[in-house]
């Protein structure tokens, strides 16, 4: 109910990776975000330091990252942030950032893309029923 909605862009880091949860499948990949602002005392960009998210994609929107994105490719994603604080094999306190997807697109301020739509099963016309005849 009060969950934090982001949207982020970047770059995918890596193979989107797909697996089974239960009855559903979910598609993983990694995001890349890397900040920049202009320096006015240099009169230049700089780049922050990268942060990196991991998105799950359930579903149907699962399938459909699965064969749209690639590693490199520039997009935006929109969902839940999900902030992981745990204590790894070294005794390190480490904070993982996850999105649970609801959206992701290519980022067209970066290039074009093609889209093709999913089509959706026919629904079928309710059939009349021709009234009993009585014997």
């Amino acid at each position: 109910m009060y969950e934090t909605l982001i949207t982020l862009q970047g770059y995918v880091g890596g193979d989107v990776k797909v697996r089974s949860a239960g009855d559903s499948r979910v598609a993983t990949f990694r995001v890349a975000s890397t900040p920049r602002h202009y320096s006015k005392k240099n009169e230049v960009w700089v780049d922050g330091d990268t942060q990196w998210y991991s998105v799950n994609c359930w579903r149907t929107l699962g399938g459909h990252v699965e064969q749209s994105l690639h590693r490199g490719d520039p997009v935006v994603v929109h969902g839940p942030l999900i902030v992981t604080t745990w204590t790894n094999n070294a005794g390190l306190e480490v904070t993982t950032f996850e999105v649970d997807a609801t959206s992701v697109g290519h980022d067209l301020n970066r290039g074009t893309s093609a889209f093709t739509k999913t089509p959706r099963p026919a629904v079928s016309e309710p059939q009349e029923v021709a009234p009993a005849v009585a014997a």
